[in-house]
């Protein structure tokens, strides 16, 4: 019996997971510039019940070509990392802040995070995640206070606006500073530690 809830939970969720992306994907045409101008929205994607899920800025330009998140040279970073810390792609959820690609890769401007929003609090409110982890300092702006510097504060466990935050680097910036890289690794490893933790802490 216990199993066949699980199962039916199960089932919810990725039926409202998927609202939400049709939702996403179905708004077009629209105004702001990177709807207007991307390829491919990036609702996300993943386990409907993941502990762990992982919150990029946005797509960048491999994203934007095949509608899915992380899967440029970033992405593959990010599965190494998951790896590391013994998880794997399909059991976390992946997504971003703003669900479209910002023209040129910039970063997105206030009104464009503001108007994709919503979207990110409907899936968390779905995903109700031990774990969030924001990618970067632009991510972890959206959940920690000002003062939080990603510098600071990577590889550990943060307390925010009633969530539990574990922020990392962003893959992208081990890609440009490789000294970056073992430090991503070293945090990841941490990351599969708590998520141990949270996970048998649960009832």
């Amino acid at each position: 019996m216990a199993g066949q809830e699980h199962e039916g939970a199960r089932e919810v969720a990725a039926a409202r997971l998927q609202a939400i992306a049709d939702e996403i994907l179905g708004h077009l045409p629209c105004p702001s510039e990177p709807c207007a101008t991307a390829q491919h929205l990036v609702p996300g994607a993943g386990d409907p019940q993941a502990d762990v899920v992982i919150v990029g800025e946005a797509p960048g330009a491999s994203e934007d070509k095949v509608g899915r998140p992380f899967v440029g040279r970033a992405g593959r970073l990010l599965d190494e990392l998951l790896e590391a810390a013994e998880l794997r792609r399909e059991d976390v959820f992946i997504t971003n802040v703003v669900k479209a690609r910002p023209p040129g890769n910039r970063d997105p401007k206030p009104d464009e995070v503001r108007h994709h929003w919503p979207w990110l609090e409907a899936q968390l409110e779905v995903l109700q995640p031990a774990l969030l982890v924001p990618l970067g300092r632009h991510a972890l702006g959206r959940f920690a206070d000002p003062t939080d510097k990603i510098s600071a504060v990577h590889g550990a466990v943060l307390e925010r606006g009633g969530r539990r935050l574990f922020p990392l680097y962003h893959p992208a910036a081990a890609l440009h500073s490789p000294p970056l890289r073992g430090v991503l690794f070293e945090d990841a490893r941490k990351l599969g530690e708590a998520a141990r933790a949270l996970a048998a802490a649960r009832p």
